[in-house]
């Protein structure tokens, strides 16, 4: 009988030979232009696969706007229905309707726009949120409503449940209630418990899901956990194209989003004469004007290349790199004992993290190399790296220790402000250097970034000037 950790060790072996075949076969071009790509929560790459089968579809057919009966519209409006249909497949969601969008972030403006917040309402998120989530802030205040953040752990930036419980338990009253968080973090990787869900709307809250950094590489089965509104975004999945994200939003809450607008496509019927409308009763009520309908199609290629490989098997490779990461960068020192890399958040395995690593160097005395230094060195060797607050102030904040007061202080003391005046103005570190892994990465790519890191040993911050 085969044992779990011969099991685990089989598994790994046979993954290692998976993914270097696709890499040779999809991502090609990786090794002849001899880069290392680290940056797969900023962007996915697209296979060749992908590319070659959506140029056949455009190359051999003939597609009109939507909108129409004559033979290109419905041809288009056949392709697009397909997509949206695969959507739903994908994620189990017939329970949904899928919104087409430009993005991650048009899809959590519709909720901001068209949730009906007013005088009585709640809008409670955590402080680990993209922008695109903490401005759906502005529409709850500007409708007189009030918002809250729950804080994350500085010790492991996760949700501080017993502050989140009691948020979630403290306002019965409200009339209109919506609870916003990500399924995993776009910064620090750690993924938040969809069991909140279920607790949430037992407590009489609407939940929105931030899902575009989660599902590139972790399954999210909506049959089973039911968010009422979703956000994706498909780049992030699998590369191309950009440009096209959804809404996913539970049937049973669609009518509760009030568009305060209408546009072409989005009415059943409109007057000029007399001041009225109609909106339609589905998906294209939110789908403004003409949807991309050219590059809509590749989507369902591109869910099928994710089965293909199985997104179980995606996860399970994610998490073989980012522990092999955590285990060798951690081990990085100067001889004087002191370490080269400082990582944020959880360090011991990556059981709740996805494939995202945020992290800062620093010389032999103990000192933080900016971070400007480590993307041009890192620029230098072809390896793609990101730095900055990853448009997610709240985990900057958690990891730099800023107070309210502090930045209280700054608002009140300005008009306009950027990344180089609160730097000057606070005198602490802000941004981090972040890493992150997809089905493309090969072990080989991790050992020339460790190698990069070893660089750094004994170095000292003067001799980056």
């Amino acid at each position: 009988m085969t044992t779990i950790s011969q099991q685990s060790i089989s598994d790994k072996l046979s993954d290692e030979a998976f993914f270097c075949e696709l890499r040779q076969k999809e991502f090609a071009r990786l090794d002849e232009q001899k880069h290392v790509y680290l940056d797969y929560t900023g962007g996915n790459l697209y296979p060749q696969t992908l590319l070659d089968q959506h140029f056949e579809y455009l190359k051999n057919s003939i597609l009109g706007n939507p909108h129409s009966t004559n033979p290109t519209s419905r041809k288009s409006t056949q392709f697009v229905a397909e997509a949206r249909q695969k959507v739903l497949d994908f994620f189990n969601a017939s329970d949904y309707y899928c919104v087409f969008t430009a993005n991650a972030s048009a899809s959590l403006q519709i909720v901001g726009e068209c949730y009906p917040f007013g005088e009585y309402s709640r809008f409670l998120l955590t402080s680990d949120n993209h922008n695109s989530v903490n401005g759906i802030r502005e529409y709850c205040r500007n409708k007189g409503g009030q918002f809250n953040y729950v804080p994350v752990n500085y010790e492991d930036l996760t949700i501080n449940e017993p502050i989140l419980y009691e948020q979630l338990n403290a306002y019965p009253n409200a009339d209109n209630k919506l609870f916003a968080f990500p399924a995993q973090s776009n910064v620090s990787g750690v993924k938040h418990p969809l069991s909140l869900i279920q607790e949430a709307h037992d407590l009489g809250w609407d939940v929105l899901l931030d899902a575009a950094a989660f599902v590139p590489t972790s399954k999210l089965d909506l049959s089973l956990i039911q968010p009422d509104f979703v956000s994706v975004s498909f780049y992030k999945i699998f590369g191309y194209p950009t440009g096209i994200g959804c809404l996913l939003v539970h049937k049973s809450k669609f009518d509760k989003l009030r568009k305060p607008w209408f546009a072409g496509g989005t009415v059943a019927m409109v007057s000029v004469m007399h001041s009225q409308h109609f909106l339609v009763k589905d998906h294209e009520r939110f789908e403004n004007g003409t949807v991309n309908y050219l590059d809509i199609p590749a989507i369902t290629n591109g869910l099928d290349f994710i089965e293909s490989i199985g997104m179980d098997r995606i996860n399970r490779r994610i998490k073989y790199l980012v522990d092999k990461l955590l285990n060798e960068l951690q081990q990085i020192k100067h001889d004087s004992g002191l370490p080269v890399i400082k990582i944020f958040g959880p360090t011991e395995s990556s059981v709740i993290k996805g494939g995202t690593i945020i992290l800062n160097f620093s010389d032999k005395d103990g000192n933080t190399y900016p971070i400007e230094h480590i993307e041009k060195l890192a620029n230098e060797q072809l390896i793609s790296i990101r730095i900055g607050c990853f448009c997610n102030p709240g985990i900057d904040e958690i990891n730099y220790c800023i107070t309210t007061d502090e930045m209280s202080k700054y608002f009140a003391s300005r008009d306009f402000g950027d990344y180089k005046d609160i730097l000057a103005f606070l005198g602490k570190m802000r941004g981090a250097v972040r890493i992150s892994v997809g089905i493309a990465t090969t072990t080989a790519d991790i050992d020339t970034f460790i190698d990069f890191a070893k660089r750094l040993v004994n170095t000292t911050l003067s001799e980056a000037h």
